[in-house]
């Protein structure tokens, strides 16, 4: 019984000290100031820390796009993306065709 309640105790010790380094960490909180989540996660023992998660903690920020699907990961680089390199190769062959028509111009200027 007494190592039950030991686990018990140090599990609420870490649940405490995880919500206060979220709350003082997080850019912002939610339906509270701050200071009083502090408050309310150090003064009421298990269900401070507990009504922080549920209600505190931000919410993630949307995504743009939103999930990457699975199947598909995204290329780490641009390099890897095959729509970059084909927009590259496409400009580049596009800025080469016009180098060589200038060239060619300028050598019959020349003849």
């Amino acid at each position: 019984m007494v190592r039950l309640f030991v686990f018990l105790a140090a599990a609420q010790l870490v649940l405490l000290v995880l919500a206060l380094i979220s709350a003082l960490s997080a850019p912002r909180v939610r339906n509270l100031p701050r200071a009083l989540w502090v408050l309310v996660i150090l003064l009421i023992p298990l269900l401070g820390p507990l009504a922080y998660f549920l209600s505190g903690r931000p919410k993630a920020p949307p995504r743009e796009k939103g999930p990457v699907p699975r199947g598909k990961p995204r290329p780490a680089a641009p390099d890897d993306d095959p729509d970059f390199l084909r927009s590259v190769d496409t400009e580049q062959s596009r800025r080469d065709r016009e180098l060589l028509a200038q060239w060619e111009r300028d050598l019959e200027k020349d003849e």
